[in-house]
């Protein structure tokens, strides 16, 4: 009993400061359920960790492949917004690299990175801009955009076409 009372305990703090319901991390650790990516993010911010070290993966030496049928991908609750893992979650990293897509007119509000986060995005297809502490970059096709990504920033779609954005996501530390 007392190791149940400490796992509530624990769950209890990190989920206040995490904002997301101690019945909902029971839930997402138990695996009876899917977090979005505004809760991943959210439990990250709160541990301190990069994004994929919430996600489990293979060990592999030398060169890896992954499919893009294995790739972890995620969804946004409204499933306008959706990130892909480029990489596989099988060692600690400072370097993250996703493809996100935004169907036509989403918008994607991302809270601050841990300080000394950074990242670089290459616009792919459609037109978005991105907002960053308040301005706005509008990005076409080929343009490219570097921020330190510790304030609020969005990403939306100006128009009617899926938008697709390449994302290096780098980190201050290594963690995870």
């Amino acid at each position: 009993m007392p190791h149940s009372r400490n796992r509530r305990s624990s769950r209890s703090a990190w989920g206040e400061r995490s904002h997301v319901s101690r019945v909902m991390l029971s839930r997402i650790e138990l695996g009876r359920s899917t977090p979005t990516i505004t809760v991943l993010w959210k439990i990250a911010t709160a541990l301190e960790v990069p994004f994929s070290a919430l996600l489990s993966g293979r060990q592999q030496e030398g060169v890896c492949v992954v499919p893009h049928t294995e790739g972890k991908v995620l969804f946004s609750q409204d499933g306008g917004f959706c990130s892909r893992a480029l990489f596989p979650f099988d060692k600690p990293r400072r370097v993250e690299f996703y493809q996100l897509r935004l169907k036509g007119y989403a918008v994607e509000h991302a809270k601050p990175h841990p300080p000394g986060t950074v990242e670089n995005l290459v616009l792919s297809q459609g037109n978005v801009e991105i907002l960053v502490a308040g301005e706005e970059y509008p990005l076409t096709p080929g343009d490219a955009i570097l921020f330190e990504a510790d304030v609020a920033h969005t990403y939306r779609n100006s128009g009617d076409i899926e938008a697709v954005i390449y994302l290096v996501m780098t980190y201050a530390q290594t963690i995870g």
